[in-house]
């Protein structure tokens, strides 16, 4: 796509594609680092709009750099757990329709320490109207 930002990672100012392989890069942003510390996200070099588009290519290399990074930001930052994620359309987060694996570094001293990326979304805020929730039974 002509207009995608993230098919053409080196459009954003001081971006670095930290590692890379043949279908994907991992790419960190002084943006991200301001609270993030040691965040980066994994995208595939072609365009796919979410995680459901990738090709079994993309899924081993994501895979693949996911370890990369995790040994890397391990030994940069040394932090105490990680969250991460993929957010699929608008409506589930995702702002840039290009596919983007979230790799985040978390640490014990984090005033939101413990609360991992499923917090915010199973509070009672958040259940839609008139919905009484589904119990399931076991059979």
């Amino acid at each position: 796509m002509d207009d995608c930002i993230f098919c053409d990672p080196m459009s954003f100012p001081e971006q670095k594609i930290v590692l890379e392989n043949e279908s994907c890069y991992f790419l960190q942003s002084p943006r991200a680092q301001d609270i993030l510390e040691g965040a980066g996200l994994i995208i595939p070099k072609s365009h796919k709009q979410t995680v459901f588009d990738l090709s079994e290519k993309e899924w081993r290399d994501t895979y693949e750099l996911m370890q990369q990074a995790k040994s890397l930001l391990d030994s940069e930052f040394a932090p105490d757990g990680y969250s991460t994620g993929w957010n699929v359309n608008p409506v589930g987060g995702q702002s840039i329709p290009h596919a983007h694996f979230h790799i985040i570094p978390r640490f014990d001293d984090e005033p939101f320490a413990g609360r991992g990326i499923r917090s915010w979304i199973k509070s009672e805020e958040n259940r839609r109207p008139g919905s009484v929730g589904k119990i399931y039974k076991e059979s």
